[in-house]
């Protein structure tokens, strides 16, 4: 299982269920690793996307503990344990935690690769996540050239772990 990110320096991800940055091409890095895969979230990152709507060409799962929630082009599920369980029909190369911070939470143990964009700056967050540099299991692994957007510059960079648990 793998997982995607975009963090400041401060592993800040998010502010009142929005991200912290807009960046184009992190948007299509994003875009280009998860198409045709199968994506998990939490119901405010569902919530946070165009119209509250499931991403298109994925197979979208919601965890939530809302047993009423009802989502066209998305599979509900309510425990860590159930979709862990529902997604071993799937190859875990394609699939991908998009968030939140408690999912990403969730799941980070269970996770063999980390996509994570680092933005060079800082904005005010309440949503982090964890730093993958402190954790003696994560292993830096592939890390691209420094680009720049609108005066702010970012890389994508690759961990793996080393004890995931699947």
């Amino acid at each position: 299982m793998n997982l995607i990110v975009a963090v400041d320096k401060n592993f800040g991800i998010g502010n009142d269920s929005k991200l912290l940055y807009n960046i184009p091409e992190d948007m299509q890095h994003f875009k280009n690793l998860t198409i045709n895969k199968v994506v998990i979230m939490g119901r405010s990152t569902l919530d946070s996307l165009p119209h509250s709507k499931p991403l298109k060409n994925r197979v979208n799962i919601v965890l939530t503990r809302d047993k009423n929630l009802e989502v066209d082009g998305a599979i509900i599920l309510h425990s860590v344990e159930e979709v862990l369980a529902y997604i071993k029909q799937y190859n875990t190369d394609d699939v991908f935690i998009i968030g939140g911070e408690s999912i990403y939470r969730e799941f980070l143990p269970y996770t063999k690769f980390a996509y994570l964009t680092k933005i060079d700056s800082n904005k005010e967050a309440n949503k982090y996540f964890e730093n993958l540099d402190k954790q003696k299991n994560w292993k830096l692994i592939d890390l691209s050239p420094t680009f720049e957007y609108n005066g702010t510059n970012y890389c994508f960079c690759t961990y793996e772990n080393k004890s995931v648990k699947l």
